[in-house]
């Protein structure tokens, strides 16, 4: 009778807060949110491009590093930049939600700008030029730790604000499978079309005026912009629909791995529909849906097997002895995805050095627009990000129609078809980047300039086009795809957790990349090394092309088999009906298994179902 009167309040309770839900998601949110919200992540795409595209360039000219050594150290950075979102993404879904997450990330990062504009703008910080880069005086550990300090707030920085704001996008809106279908648009895609945008920006303005002006007002622009739109992000606040976190996600897992593991010798029973569920128990975190039960991982369907010691004398659950199975399929869902994740890491390590490379090539190619403009170096990645805003809106309004009259598919092709052809293409990109260098060398080699590191080899920029190109129509298939594989296929209480794995991936491969190329210029030889510190002329860079090209096939290989036999997500799509319903049957769920077999009838068990 006790637990009667409790569903009932509990009931009454969860009608009056979803009433109340209804009305504020009517009034928060929506498409309004969505220029703010895009903007602050543009500004800090922008920033980053700003201080990233051309920073190879300024250790190597303005702070006279070695090429290997400042390559590493931007690797590096990257590396633990891409890390961090992971402990961001825990903090948002466990404690702190994405609102205050990326807030807090905002300042950080601003901080760690505005302390490598200061360090630009004073010249007693630099070591003496070297306009001849050669016997030079590399800058100082006390110069270096300046440096460290900017790109470890910039690292924390990016930890909170990366991982949450394009699930904080994502909150606001329903991105039930049915709704986001129904859309004309696609919240990724736009995504990363404002990304691209802003990315085009930092390459053209902000590149020239580090090439042309000065790099204390290079770094400066990105850094006043990114400050004003931190300011109006938190201006914004009162539009938001603000998701509150669940509870820490890794405490619910560890509870479903030691349930499952007290529990393996107990028998599992032949019926699913005989483990435990309550709705109650998961309602903050099963707003979309309730996962329906697998057969694959089954082991850690012990967790959900209900014994008379599991549960309390009122009726709540231990839960280091007893999971829903819902907490169950959370844990298989991401356990089923990250060999998927993981395939991208070796296409990072390929990819992570190669921009500075690609640099360091154009440095030595002709430049030239007109007798009196040349394009910056780093401000060829412009033909890349181009081609990824134009691929995007072209694969949005042209590709996903065509395809989904062949397939049937609303998104035209699946995510993990939208990734493989992603991979493919970057291979086509790699093969193409070891022909140009080979093309480059033999233009130095006809007019006897392999000897003059400085010189300007008569062979036109453009030349490295077609593979920016390439890479942006890799971007254009992989990044998004895996980027929408995570966010749907994850639960819906780790989102965060979910896109900060693709940083994740991101980082693995900056690190192992390292060391690929630290490896491959330390024993490549010294007469004729690979990866050479000063004359690249000299250097056999098409080889290390040819290394990555091969590790990239390998990589599809393996991607294609863990493709084959991944299963997708089972989703019981809610609704409210369902939910009053499962609420009046959640007493049920609480009962022992040898109890409820006793007392279970057939109505009984189309509402367990």
């Amino acid at each position: 009778m006790e637990n009667k009167m409790e569903l009932e309040k509990k009931m009454s309770e969860s009608g009056e807060e979803h009433g109340e839900s209804k009305t504020k998601k009517r009034q928060l949110g929506g498409i309004k949110t969505l220029p703010i919200i895009l903007a602050n992540e543009a500004c800090d795409k922008f920033a980053s491009t700003g201080f990233h595209a051309n920073m190879i360039i300024y250790l190597t000219k303005v702070l006279n590093l070695p090429l290997v050594k400042a390559s590493n150290i931007l690797t590096n950075f990257n590396g633990t930049a891409n890390f961090t979102p992971l402990i961001g993404a825990l903090i948002a879904d466990s404690f702190a939600g994405r609102f205050w997450t990326i807030i807090f990330g905002s300042i950080i990062y601003t901080l760690g700008m505005v302390t490598i504009t200061v360090f630009a703008f004073v010249p007693s910080l630099h070591p003496p030029p070297c306009p001849t880069q050669q016997n030079c005086n590399e800058a100082s550990s006390l110069q270096l730790w300046i440096l460290y300090i900017s790109l470890l707030l910039q690292a924390i920085g990016t930890g909170g604000v990366r991982p949450c704001v394009v699930t904080f996008a994502a909150d606001q809106f329903d991105m039930t499978k049915s709704k986001v279908e129904a859309r004309k648009w696609n919240l990724f895609n736009w995504y990363y079309i404002c990304m691209g945008v802003a990315t085009i920006l930092a390459l053209t303005v902000v590149v020239y005026v580090q090439d042309s002006v000065d790099w204390g007002w290079g770094l400066g622009i990105p850094t006043i912009a990114l400050g004003l739109s931190t300011m109006a992000f938190i201006g914004g606040s009162p539009l938001y629909r603000k998701v509150k976190p669940g509870g820490s996600p890794l405490v619910r897992l560890t509870q479903v791995i030691v349930a499952a593991f007290k529990k393996r010798n107990v028998v599992a029973p032949a019926d699913s529909s005989l483990l435990y569920k309550n709705k109650v128990l998961d309602a903050g975190i099963s707003s979309s849906g309730m996962l329906l039960h697998t057969n694959h991982l089954r082991w850690l369907d012990q967790a959900a097997i209900v014994t008379d010691r599991d549960i309390d004398e009122s009726n709540q659950p231990n839960l280091w002895r007893l999971s829903t199975v819902h907490r169950v399929e959370e844990l298989k869902s991401m356990i089923r995805i990250l060999p998927i994740w993981a395939a991208a890491i070796l296409l990072i390590t390929s990819y992570s050095n190669q921009h500075s490379f690609t640099i360091q090539q154009a440095r030595t190619m002709d430049r030239h627009l007109s007798p009196s403009f040349a394009i910056p170096p780093a401000s060829l990645a412009i033909f890349s990000v181009s081609t990824l805003v134009i691929g995007l809106a072209i694969y949005e309004r042209l590709f996903v129609p065509f395809a989904r009259r062949i397939t049937g598919n609303p998104t035209g092709i699946t995510y993990l078809q939208r990734i493989g052809i992603g991979f493919v293409v970057n291979i086509l990109a790699t093969i193409v980047s070891a022909l140009v260098e080979i093309k480059r060398k033999q233009v130095a080699t006809n007019h006897n300039l392999l000897d003059k590191p400085t010189a300007v080899i008569p062979i036109s920029v453009f030349w490295l086009a077609p593979q920016f190109c390439l890479h942006g129509i890799g971007e254009v298939f992989m990044s998004v795809g895996l980027l929408e594989f995570l966010y749907d296929q994850s639960p819906e209480s780790m989102k965060s957790i979910a896109v900060a794995l693709s940083s994740i991936s991101m980082s693995l491969g900056d690190y192992f990349g390292t060391i690929l190329v630290t490896s491959v210029h330390k024993y490549s030889g010294k007469e004729r090394n690979w990866l050479p510190d000063r004359n690249l002329n000299r250097g056999r860079l098409e080889n290390y092309y040819w290394l990555i090209t091969g590790i990239q096939v390998v990589n599809v290989i393996y991607y294609l088999i863990c493709a084959w036999f991944y299963t997708y997500k089972p989703l019981d799509l809610a609704t409210e009906s369902r939910d009053v319903m499962d609420l009046e049957l959640a007493k049920e769920r609480i009962l022992p298994v040898d109890s409820r077999v006793k007392a279970e009838t057939e109505q009984e068990r189309i509402g367990t179902c």
